[in-house]
């Protein structure tokens, strides 16, 4: 995640352009005063803290109004900074010894979490207590808080906020979401951020946890090769429709080299392609760029069918109807199986040697 403005984020000349802006904006206050506020303002402040620094009533006004502050839930922090990240300082700052966890954890960590088939607005702050320092799980419009052990390996620090580690929150999120938008997150968070063994270790202390046993079912489904939501959904449209289990992300031999493209989804017994086609595939900045990435794409068709295989195209409009994707699948194995020539070669990455790479940005919690 990008944040405008902060110390550490962002290009030098949006850091820049956020610097001149609250100064233009605060250039109306006394220079001890904006000095004063300019060396607190990443940090959120009560309103009690920056009448001692000497603002007003109608300093505080202004500075609303023009956005150099932003205000959550009864603290001020500077308003260059992303609005989630705000927002989480602050509810952090609001609720002493939370942690910042779930949802709002996965997406500060750049995990990929979707919730009802599509990707949850960041309005509502996700917040774990220890127990004793919450009474009961609280579930509002814009925050929700939970009540569980943490240890500090379950912790990290990340943007100037104490997270739930990508392990606990990945394993969180799998005992509280719908399995296949469990999955969802589960896929990227091997592919990117965690080990299995990482997960299991969360599991194995989470044994007797509300939910664990479907959590247990996310970590046995999860495939790092999956590369999108959609590839995610329809691994679980494809488990529940009863079709057997594909291949992912497999390269074929042309003859003389390896396919560049890799295919979503491979059933070599049936000879049969899967592909997931999101929209955004064919998203480009000019029209003439959408039409190459068209013909690109039909290049690519016509050289998987010199394999002699079939292949079935599919969008998030074919994963919501289950029954008829998975119908159109079983015609094509039909097809499949009625082929006569050599099955194509194939290989695909090896899940164990599935390279791991450690995702960026995160301090370990000491």
């Amino acid at each position: 995640m990008r944040v405008v403005g902060y110390p550490q984020e962002g290009s030098g000349r949006e850091r820049r352009h956020g610097f001149v802006r609250q100064h233009l904006m605060m250039e109306k206050l006394s220079v001890e005063v904006r000095e004063s506020l300019q060396a607190v303002l990443w940090t959120p402040q009560r309103y009690s803290d920056l009448r001692r620094l000497g603002l007003l009533d109608h300093d505080v006004r202004r500075l609303l109004r023009n956005d150099t502050l932003q205000r959550f839930h009864h603290h001020y922090i500077s308003g260059t900074l992303d609005v989630q990240l705000a927002t989480a300082r602050c509810v952090q700052a609001a609720y002493a010894h939370s942690v910042i966890s779930h949802v709002t954890a996965a997406q500060l960590r750049d995990l990929r979490v979707w919730s009802d088939g599509h990707p949850p607005p960041p309005a509502r702050t996700w917040l774990t207590y220890p127990p004793g320092k919450c009474r009961r799980n609280r579930n509002k419009t814009d925050l929700v808080l939970r009540r569980a052990t943490l240890r500090p390996g379950d912790l990290q620090r990340h943007l100037g906020l104490v997270l739930t580690s990508d392990a606990r929150t990945t394993i969180d999120l799998a005992r509280e979401l719908p399995f296949a938008e469990a999955v969802v997150t589960a896929d990227h968070a091997l592919a990117v951020a965690v080990t299995p063994e990482q997960l299991e270790d969360v599991v194995r202390r989470q044994r007797r946890w509300p939910g664990i046993a479907g959590a247990r079912s996310v970590l046995a489904f999860a495939d790092p090769r999956s590369e999108s939501p959609l590839e995610s959904f329809a691994r679980v449209v494809f488990a529940e429709a009863g079709l057997p289990a594909p291949v992912l992300q497999v390269q074929f031999w042309e003859g003389s080299w390896w396919m560049d493209e890799r295919v979503d989804f491979w059933w070599p017994e049936y000879r049969t392609i899967g592909e997931g086609d999101g929209l955004g595939k064919f998203e480009a900045a000019t029209a003439a760029e959408r039409r190459r990435l068209l013909r690109r794409h039909q290049h690519r068709d016509h050289r998987l069918a010199d394999l002699d295989v079939e292949v079935v195209h599919f969008g998030w409009e074919d994963v919501g109807r289950p029954a008829e994707l998975a119908d159109r699948f079983r015609a094509a194995f039909s097809r499949g199986l009625r082929r006569t020539g050599d099955s194509p070669v194939w290989r695909t990455p090896d899940l164990a040697d599935y390279p791991f790479r450690p995702h960026p940005g995160h301090d370990a919690f000491t």
